[in-house]
């Protein structure tokens, strides 16, 4: 039987562990996907890397900041610890300690899709996401084919869709005032690379 940790304990584990772990309720268990295809996993990382780029390259002249996977963000509602591919945040970052690994306030939340996460991405993530706040978009790009799903809160609190799945498509994230190109979020991105063996 797993022994309950505390926030503060889960914490004080991760800080000095090699590897990233989420926590809900108690429990911490590492962040990452069971052995996939390679193929998924090179063009998930190419994915996450270039809209990085794009990130970086867009927010430069603006207060905006972007994070990848190594910042967390807190679900207050559900004592929960997530770590996304990748977090903004437009007002000023609100940080849970000190130590500011831990981020209060994401504006934007972004996950490229893999086999082992698509079903928790899409639902019960996306559920706790959704409880906070200061979320207003969530994007969510697929690693196996051409297609970005964008979610954007409404002000009567309901969520409107806006999906895309061709190289010509871009979407305009609000939120923090970015416009994407799918061609560049998947440059360089092989989706017909053979399975390795």
């Amino acid at each position: 039987m797993n022994k309950y940790l505390t926030p503060e304990q889960y914490l004080e584990i991760e800080r000095r562990a090699e590897f990233k772990s989420e926590y809900y309720q108690g429990a911490m268990w590492p962040l990452g996907e069971p052995p996939i295809v390679a193929t998924t996993k090179d063009a998930h990382s190419l994915i996450v890397w270039n809209l990085a780029a794009e990130l970086r390259q867009q927010l430069r002249e603006r207060p905006c900041r972007a994070y990848l996977n190594d910042m967390r963000v807190r679900v207050n509602a559900a004592g929960l610890f997530i770590c996304a591919d990748i977090t903004a945040v437009c007002a000023e970052p609100q940080f849970l300690d000190e130590t500011r690994d831990t981020l209060l306030n994401p504006t934007l939340i972004v996950e490229v899709l893999s086999p082992s996460t698509e079903a928790y991405d899409r639902g019960r993530k996306f559920e706790y996401y959704a409880t906070v706040e200061s979320v207003t978009e969530y994007l969510l790009v697929s690693s196996e084919r051409v297609r970005a799903e964008l979610y954007t809160r409404q002000p009567d609190g309901r969520w409107l869709l806006t999906a895309v799945g061709s190289l010509e498509d871009s979407l305009d994230l609000q939120s923090i005032g970015v416009h994407l190109a799918l061609a560049d979020l998947y440059e360089k991105v092989d989706l017909t690379a053979p399975p390795a063996v």
